[in-house]
C-alpha cells in the first residue's frame, strides 16, 4: 500500500480533480479518502486554540523532543 497526499481548496464546483502518478498502473483500484480540515476564521479562535495546545501532550511531548535534539547545536558558538 502507497499514500499520496495532495491538500486542496474546494472550488466553486465543488469539484477536485486528482493528478495520479505515472508509475501507478492503468485501471488499478485506488481508494480517496476526504478529510475536510476546519479551519479557525477569526483572530480570536486562533489564539484561543494556541492557549489549547499548551495543554495538548501530544504538543508538549513534541516541543521537548525537539528541544533536546537541539541542545548540542543550542549549546555552540556561532562565530
Amino acid at each position: 500500500m502507497e499514500a499520496i497526499k495532495q491538500i486542496v481548496r474546494v472550488s466553486k464546483d465543488h469539484e477536485i480533480r486528482t493528478k495520479v502518478p505515472a508509475y501507478i498502473p492503468e485501471n488499478v483500484i485506488v481508494e480517496m479518502i476526504l478529510i475536510v480540515r476546519k479551519r479557525p476564521d477569526t483572530f480570536n479562535q486562533k489564539i484561543m486554540e494556541l492557549k489549547e495546545s499548551m495543554k495538548d501532550n501530544l504538543f508538549l511531548n513534541d516541543l521537548k523532543d525537539i528541544s533536546e535534539d537541539f541542545k548540542m547545536v543550542d549549546l555552540q558558538r556561532w562565530e
